[in-house]
């Protein structure tokens, strides 16, 4: 049986990936995205972590303050309850969701949906984080964004915690965080 191209067939939908470190205009990226996907009349769902509450509590906001609503949930499972009345659905902060945020994206995606997702690639260790690898691996398209490093610079992909919490996840900003590059971050 012949299955058309995805660029043949505009009911196809597809996953980006917006990913970096932190201060490296993730967010800002994706509001910018779902803003444009409003632009043209699309229907834009929004979701984000229920214990993102950094900001708002039903926003989902950049560093440099720029905004967009948001709904909240405790899991990925959730968002299958709503995604269907949209065109667009964006996902922030997703390396909080667990390894189910992989398959509710695929089934989006599958359902016709334009899947973006903005996450951090890895944690303040450089270890890859949550769903993040394999996100980005069944992405259609993705766009990875690097800060400047605090101490050089340079180019920066890591976030190097300066506080002295050692669990994994730590809500912050740059309280707790810097931009920094390879060599900056080991040394």
């Amino acid at each position: 049986m012949f299955t058309e191209p995805n660029h043949i067939n505009p009911k196809a939908g597809w996953i980006e990936v917006v990913c970096g470190s932190m201060f490296s205009g993730k967010t800002e990226e994706l509001i910018r995205r779902l803003k444009r996907a409003r632009i043209a009349n699309l229907k834009v769902g929004i979701y984000k972590p229920e214990m993102d509450v950094r900001y708002d509590a039903a926003s989902i906001v950049s560093h440099d303050e720029n905004t967009i609503a948001a709904l909240p949930v405790k899991h990925a499972l959730a968002m299958l309850n709503t995604y269907e009345a949209f065109d667009v659905i964006g996902v922030d902060e997703a390396q909080f969701f667990g390894k189910e945020l992989i398959e509710v994206c695929e089934q989006m995606a599958k359902n016709g949906k334009r899947v973006i997702i903005a996450g951090l690639d890895m944690d303040y260790t450089g270890k890859p984080f949550g769903p993040m690898p394999e996100l980005l691996s069944i992405a259609n398209y993705v766009t990875k964004l690097h800060a400047i490093c605090v101490k050089c610079g340079g180019i920066a992909s890591y976030s190097y915690r300066i506080s002295m919490n050692t669990d994994q996840v730590v809500l912050g900003e740059k309280d707790h965080y810097e931009a920094r590059c390879r060599n900056c971050f080991n040394l």
